[in-house]
């Protein structure tokens, strides 16, 4: 067999194209895109236009040549078919970058209901699509005809458009087993319109078949058959893509196979299918220097390094995840980083810029990160190992990994900033212990507390109270000011900037930020988990102090006093008038409880300003009638 590609192009109603304008239109597109002509692979275009308006010798349908998998197989098949479509929803999402087209107008001047109901019932060529849906004889002798010019095996990229798409998903499972598809790529499908359902087909493909690659489906905001739903809607497991061709008052133009062969977008993807990804003779550079990091750049390159370190102590199905979920989280973490430094006319340090790599290449090595930060004080490191042990790293995925992994690969990042190892283990410690001092005996399971501590952060990102809270010696406010408006406080760089600022010391209230925090805190808008999560980043960063022998930070008491005193007034005016069982006054009753809990810890510690003094406990009444709250509370965490 040759080693050219195959095409394998599927034609919908009408003629089906006898004078190949669908392959001039998507030669012309595919050179302005950088690839080969189709003479460089082979083309199978079968014609079966007259097939679809009747049948003189009856056939047998096809049968099925691929059943689906056994659960445990198929889970496999599955994140494996998204790692592979998740790549092309990176590189298509990179070409629409590079041809900006704007959409948006399309959907509000297309009349789609009316252009779809002309087309779909009264249209008579569509008579051909009702044939195949309702005649087991016709859609046999489609199959059968299409079947007898695919090759017997070998990789084959399938492009359909209309009621191609339809034959083409019912033509996955017939194909000769030894057939792998490489891309399934469908334009104009109006597989999710009820009208073109097949009773067996949305069944036998509820999941992607092992035999398949990735599946793109391309809807034109213009085309009335296919922008009424996406494909996903019935296969949730491919991918639509919305592309714009620009208006025009003939419905038939939008919807037709040479309006999205032409498109950029839809040239790239099948050219990529077909010749592979461009990048691949490319060194895959940016423009970067050699400059020292500032403190984002440090909080990126550590938590890159820290995922690497925790991929490297995983194995089986867990590794092959978190391998999938990395891949994803360093490519956006390092093109957010060139966005953010391109925005702040700042070059990108090398020590990051060799970490990007084409994910749009499934097949591209993932760089691993290296972190020699020896020479890392013990107060900065307290802020940088608090910040990455509460925060999850490989957000928005969540993989929970054991304790006794994420203790190695915290004692390792310990190790390589100059400390000793043991200091990894006491940050998860004091982790540990900080949530234990906050919560009840009966619930001291340990949790990452770094996106509920985003989810309070947000309260005040707008009032630029978190950059008032930036350490010490470190970049200083503008650098965590610009971050927190380019990446917001969750995500990696944003979760990482955010819980480092909260630890870091400089003066939590310093400023209306700190003041608007502690409002934030004390209200409504900030659940019992946020709060909690807020409490034990302090405290964890308290104990860690402490163990060390590192000089405590005076403004962890005064937020939490300020605290204390707003939910305090918040509660008791609130308990005299709401509901017995109001949930906002048992919210504030948790509240209350733990924040007295962390000062009484600070106090029976000697870390109260003016020396040890016993923390007076809380009112009878008040625990009393937190009491009645607390089993409502547990429940609803």
């Amino acid at each position: 067999m040759s080693d050219k590609p195959v095409l394998l192009f599927l034609h919908g109603v009408g003629d089906g194209d006898p004078d190949g304008q669908w392959k001039a239109a998507l030669e012309q597109s595919l050179a302005r895109s950088g690839y080969p002509s189709l003479d460089a692979a082979t083309v199978i275009a079968p014609m079966y236009a007259h097939a679809l308006k009747g049948f003189d010798e009856p056939e047998q349908l096809p049968a099925r040549t691929f059943k689906a998998p056994n659960r445990d197989a198929a889970k496999l098949n599955r994140r494996d078919f998204e790692r592979r479509l998740a790549a092309m929803e990176h590189r298509i999402g990179r070409q629409d970058q590079e041809h900006p087209f704007n959409e948006a107008m399309a959907y509000v001047a297309t009349p789609v209901h009316d252009w779809a109901a002309d087309l779909a019932v009264q249209v008579k060529s569509f008579k051909q699509a009702a044939n195949y849906l309702s005649s087991k004889q016709i859609r046999a002798q489609v199959l059968n005809r299409i079947l007898a010019a695919v090759p017997e095996s070998g990789k084959v990229v399938i492009v359909a458009h209309s009621l191609g798409s339809v034959i083409a998903a019912d033509l996955l499972l017939r194909l000769p087993v030894d057939v792998e598809v490489s891309a399934l790529i469908t334009i104009g499908s109006p597989l999710a319109n009820g009208r073109f359902k097949l009773d067996d087909l949305r069944d036998a493909l509820t999941d992607p078949p092992p035999h398949l690659s990735w599946w793109v489906n391309f809807r034109n905001a213009w085309d009335p058959v296919a922008i009424r739903r996406g494909l996903s809607s019935v296969f949730p497991w491919m991918l639509d893509h919305t592309i714009n061709t620009g208006s025009d008052t003939n419905p038939a133009v939008p919807h037709g196979a040479i309006a999205y062969l032409g498109h950029s977008t839809v040239a790239d993807t099948i050219g990529c299918a077909l010749f592979g990804s461009r990048s691949k003779e490319i060194a895959f550079v940016q423009p970067a220097v050699d400059i020292p990091l500032n403190e984002v750049e440090v909080k990126t390159l550590m938590g890159l390094r820290y995922c690497h370190l925790i991929k490297n102590e995983l194995s089986g199905d867990m590794r092959r995840r978190y391998l999938i979920a990395l891949r994803s989280v360093q490519s956006q973490t390092i093109s957010d980083l060139y966005a953010h430094n391109a925005a702040t006319n700042r070059p990108i340090p090398s020590q990051l810029a060799r970490l990007d790599f084409d994910y749009s290449n499934d097949n591209s090595l993932l760089p691993e990160p290296t972190f020699d930060r020896s020479g890392t004080s013990k107060e900065e490191a307290v802020t940088l190992l608090t910040a990455v042990s509460t925060t999850n790293v490989i957000a928005p995925f969540d993989i929970t990994v054991s304790k006794e992994i994420e203790q190695t690969a915290l004692e390792e990042l310990a190790s390589e900033m100059g400390l000793k190892r043991q200091f990894g283990s006491d940050v998860l410690e004091a982790g540990k212990r900080a949530q234990g001092i906050l919560r009840d005996s009966q619930n001291m399971q340990w949790v990452k507390v770094g996106a509920l501590v985003a989810g309070t952060a947000a309260l005040v990102v707008g009032t630029g109270g978190l950059a008032l809270t930036a350490a010490p010696g470190l970049a200083g406010a503008a650098v965590i000011t610009s971050a927190l408006a380019s990446f917001g406080p969750g995500g990696m760089i944003g979760g990482l900037i955010t819980a480092g600022a909260l630890v870091g010391g400089g003066g939590l209230l310093a400023g209306s930020g700190g003041g608007t925090m502690v409002a934030g805190l004390a209200g409504d808008e900030t659940s019992v988990d946020q709060f909690e999560g807020f409490l034990a980043l302090q405290l964890a960063a308290v104990i860690l102090r402490q163990q060390h022998k590192i000089d405590s930070d005076p403004s962890v008491w005064q937020v939490l006093t300020e605290i204390e005193t707003r939910v305090s007034r918040q509660h008791e005016r609130l308990d005299e008038i709401s509901d017995p069982k109001s949930s906002s006054v048992a919210s504030l009753a948790k509240k209350r409880i733990m924040v007295k809990r962390a000062l009484k810890y600070m106090s029976d510690n000697g870390l109260e300003p003016g020396g040890p003094e016993k923390a007076e406990p809380l009112p009878k009444a008040v625990e009393k009638r937190a009491a009645r709250f607390m089993p409502q509370l547990q429940r609803g965490r």
